[in-house]
């Protein structure tokens, strides 16, 4: 899943790949801003058929936690 996740923040949000590793912080490490995140999360719900809930959104510190928050709501 992390993966995954990497590319679609690689073709994306144009993000190094080299920088994006499991405990990579979202915003600190990668800057990724709200609106990319808003967009990520759309993407997200869309390529894994996922639906984030707005609640569990402020979960999402790293890369790793959105991979295992889509690992346990896949269809």
């Amino acid at each position: 899943m992390f993966e995954t996740l990497k590319n679609l923040m690689v073709e994306e949000l144009q993000l190094d790949p080299n920088e994006i590793k499991p405990e990579s912080d979202l915003i600190n490490d990668l800057g990724v801003n709200s609106i990319e995140l808003a967009d990520m999360i759309m993407l997200c719900e869309e390529k894994f058929g996922v639906e984030i809930e707005d609640d569990d959104i402020h979960k999402f510190v790293t890369v790793q936690d959105v991979a295992d928050y889509l690992e346990a709501h896949k269809k």
